[in-house]
């Protein structure tokens, strides 16, 4: 494996038989040679797609293990490859990605909107995304600013979907 520390870029030995690899990998997603954190989003519709016909409580009650397991699987991925964050680790942008899109309008077009406002979130990092990226770490940073980049879209989303209506 290369790991370049700066940019956080990583050619991981992705180990099929552990199950964290592939949670935090996204299912491979995050194996893409470019953009993973933008494959690790396009991995996550298909979850969105499984999960919206739940009543929002359970839409939200799935969330917290799904991120509970992110923590972990993020955290001892990361910890094996010896870097912080590594850009191959996409479980944090799968739950970002659920989390822009909770009670989101119907259509595939409010899916498109969730995505480009989800990967512009955690791409720009406003503040305070930038100041949990840098001051949180272990599984838990991982996860957190994608939380918030989920948080961010979600409310922009539900803006938006207000003056559309």
């Amino acid at each position: 494996m290369s790991i370049s520390q700066s940019d956080k870029r990583i050619t991981p030995d992705f180990d099929w038989r552990r199950p964290h690899h592939w949670l935090a990998y996204g299912f491979g997603s995050g194996l893409a040679p470019w953009a993973p954190g933008t494959f690790g989003t396009l991995a996550a519709i298909p979850l969105y797609l499984l999960l919206v016909p739940l009543p929002l409580i359970w839409y939200l009650a799935v969330l917290v293990p799904l991120f509970l397991i992110g923590v972990w699987a993020c955290g001892k991925t990361n910890t094996e490859l010896g870097v912080q964050d590594a850009s191959a680790i996409v479980w944090d942008e799968i739950l970002g990605y659920l989390i822009t899109m909770i009670a989101a309008p119907a259509g595939w077009h409010w899916i498109l909107v969730g995505f480009v406002l989800f990967r512009l979130f955690d791409i720009l990092k406003p503040w305070p995304i930038s100041m949990l990226d840098r001051s949180v770490h272990g599984g838990l940073g991982v996860m957190l600013d994608d939380i918030v980049a989920g948080l961010m879209a979600f409310a922009l989303l539900q803006l938006l979907a207000r003056f559309v209506a």
